[in-house]
């Protein structure tokens, strides 16, 4: 999926699919890239997702954009959503370190450890949000655990979207479990830092995955930021 996807991107980001323009039929490129159809999907949602093209039902695929700059994940841009649960998610971690419940902590564990040896992806994107919706419930606060419920069908796509095009999972469980043993000590900075170096590294995924946009395209002076 990830060879198509970078196929087709940069069939779109060289000019040989104009905004406007609409992509071959599905039959004729998985002919062209002799690749199925499942695989194919995939990489036309991601395309999708990353905001260079969309779909139209009964009419096909068509490019609506050169260049990709701010993926979506349902309703949420990937910048929205990121603003959001650095204002949320940091500070839940530390409320939820001070106020997390043996039965808090014994959830969180157990889901964790499910997720440590879970081998199908899509099954571990569903544990993924219901571990940021425990956290929120550790912190003894409904309106915290309403906020992550909103933007809980989001969540699903990031983490989706990070695992098939970033590799993150393995290194996101590493972070999970330093979230947990934070909350089981109750130290409300470390659990702070923990979630805080969490929404970093997703951050540094979706910028990795976005920048090859732009990465051939010589500056003077420097690269983006």
């Amino acid at each position: 999926m990830e060879a198509v996807l970078t196929h087709l991107r940069g069939a779109i980001e060289r000019g040989e699919y104009a905004i406007g323009d609409k992509l071959p039929s599905e039959a004729e490129l998985c002919r062209t890239l002799e690749v199925s159809r499942p695989v194919l999907r995939e990489a036309l949602r991601a395309l999708q997702t990353m905001g260079l093209t969309v779909a139209k039902t009964g009419k096909g695929t068509f490019v609506v954009a050169g260049s990709v700059e701010d993926p979506t994940f349902g309703d949420y841009s990937a910048s929205d959503l990121l603003e959001v649960r650095r204002h949320v998610e940091i500070p839940v971690a530390g409320y939820a370190a001070l106020r997390r419940t043996p039965e808090n902590l014994d959830r969180l564990t157990h889901l964790l450890d499910r997720m440590e040896r879970e081998t199908d992806t899509t099954a571990w994107v569903a544990m993924d949000t219901v571990f940021h919706l425990a956290v929120a419930e550790a912190a003894q606060n409904p309106v915290f655990r309403r906020v992550i419920e909103e933007i809980r069908d989001a969540l699903a796509r990031q983490s989706a979207f990070l695992n098939e095009l970033g590799g993150r999972r393995e290194q996101s469980d590493r972070e999970h479990r330093a979230i947990v043993e934070a909350l089981t000590e109750g130290i409300q900075q470390d659990a702070i830092e923990a979630m805080s170096h969490h929404l970093d590294r997703v951050e540094t995924t979706l910028t990795d995955i976005v920048r090859p946009a732009r990465a051939d395209t010589p500056t003077e002076g420097g690269t983006d930021a």
